[in-house]
């Protein structure tokens, strides 16, 4: 079986164009250069599993016509992966539906009971009710999901974890600070990388290019894409210098990988 994610957003926390900036990547005409907040549709079977759902969902739920999700799967509490939520409940309006199942860490749960309180509370009947979830913790390193087996991938982040996730032969790890061999080993076999890599420029919170690049060939995948991309990097330049079966992703752009 094929499965195919489709990247919905591929920009750093500020996305690209940043606000008031005026970088030549941000002035750019090139629609790679236009990055929404970091976030993936991955579908596997008909089931549709959002990766991450930050403050631009709306947008591009609108741009890649999402009408409904089968699942949502949280890597980690910042903004930017999360800031989006309240977004979902418009997949809860008109007749009773199920709640969407939403798969996080311990961590991520708590940073989103203080940000969203009300989201913990039972489901209303309200004329614009909340996003009707329903919670499930990422405890050990593989989970299935109506079938779908699913890795899970811990790594550090600022000094937080992240929880980065393997659908199949692909992987996908955005926000990457620090690894440990233990992750290079988890993901034998990967023969799709998604890899953090903010810009060229060393990083306290993110991998730079260099870095990414390093641990892609460490994890030795087919394919690799870079994501999480800032203003400072431009596609099509940056691009130019990345070894072979490597490419910066953009928004829109769908690849497919094995079950």
């Amino acid at each position: 079986m094929k499965g195919r994610l489709l990247f919905l957003g591929t920009g750093a926390s500020t996305g690209t164009p940043v606000i008031g900036c005026s970088c030549a990547v941000c002035r750019s005409d090139s629609s790679c250069n236009r990055r929404l907040r970091p976030s993936a549709l991955v579908d596997i079977g008909g089931k549709r599993l959002l990766v991450d759902c930050g403050p631009d969902f709306r947008e591009q739920a609108l741009k890649f016509g999402i009408v409904s999700l089968d699942a949502l799967f949280l890597t980690h509490h910042h903004y930017d992966h999360m800031g989006g939520v309240d977004e979902l409940r418009v997949f809860s309006f008109g007749e009773k539906k199920e709640p969407i199942p939403c798969f996080l860490s311990e961590k991520t749960f708590e940073a989103l009971k203080q940000r969203c309180p009300y989201l913990m509370q039972p489901f209303c009947q309200d004329p614009l009710p909340w996003a009707r979830l329903e919670f499930f913790l990422l405890e050990k390193e593989r989970m299935e999901f109506q079938g779908i087996e699913i890795g899970v991938v811990r790594y550090l982040h600022k000094g937080s974890e992240v929880t980065g996730f393997c659908f199949g032969t692909l992987a996908y790890l955005p926000d990457m600070g620090a690894y440990s061999n233990g992750v290079i080993a988890s993901l034998r076999g990967t023969e799709v990388l998604i890899a953090d890599a903010l810009k060229e420029e060393k990083s306290e919170a993110h991998l730079s290019l260099e870095e990414a690049i390093e641990f892609a060939k460490r994890v030795g995948a087919k394919r690799t894409y870079f994501t999480h991309i800032a203003h400072e990097m431009d596609h099509l330049k940056a691009g130019r210098r990345l070894p072979e079966k490597m490419e910066l992703a953009y928004d829109g752009l769908e690849v497919e990988f094995s079950l």
